[in-house]
């Protein structure tokens, strides 16, 4: 029998011009594709509204960021798969958003999992709301103006099936207890 692999699909830009006219191509390399970034003049509290009404909710083990803007969000979307997505603070008046899709921190998978920067499905969101926003190259220091042409990327998950890990720590527990009291009633 074989394992059921879910794959997660998306496009990101590849080929874009800048706001000076300049055409550019975003880097892949053995990490992934370079993060491109979301800004958006609004407040922080405003976006962390719209985004616990689209379903997100805190996540509360990371790797927090310089400059992050409180706790990283998660929304879960087919499973195994997970968007995270960060806030940082860069300016008054403006919020930098930056988002990955992951395995989510739900399966022990979580720490060794493919993933990628994903940046029209924050898009999409923005929309939505009706939100206006410009997406930003950190590494040429300037805004996208045009996307000519993406970059197909798909995740798959591991080969090995995943396994939830708070079931796990469960099942341990309960199993440590029995040898235990197994132990304590032979002394």
């Amino acid at each position: 029998m074989t394992a059921l692999v879910q794959e997660y699909l998306t496009k990101y830009p590849k080929t874009i011009s800048l706001e000076n006219g300049q055409r550019q191509t975003v880097d892949i390399d053995e990490k992934g594709v370079e993060q491109l970034t979301v800004i958006v003049k609004k407040s922080a509290e405003e976006i962390l509204k719209i985004l616990a009404i689209e379903g997100f909710t805190k996540v509360k083990f990371e790797h927090k960021q310089e400059r992050q803007i409180g706790d990283g969000l998660s929304l879960k979307l087919k499973k195994p798969w997970e968007m995270h997505l960060r806030m940082f603070d860069i300016k008054k008046g403006f919020v930098a958003i930056q988002a990955e899709v992951e395995v989510s921190r739900d399966y022990l998978q979580h720490l060794f999992c493919q993933r990628t920067p994903v940046i029209y499905e924050v898009e999409n969101l923005l929309r939505k709301h009706q939100i206006e926003y410009s997406v930003w190259s950190d590494k040429v220091k300037n805004y996208v103006h045009t996307v000519f042409d993406n970059y197909k990327i798909k995740l798959t998950t591991p080969s090995i099936p995943v396994f939830a890990w708070k079931p796990m720590i469960f099942v341990i527990g309960t199993v440590g207890l029995f040898y235990l009291w197994k132990y304590l009633n032979t002394i």
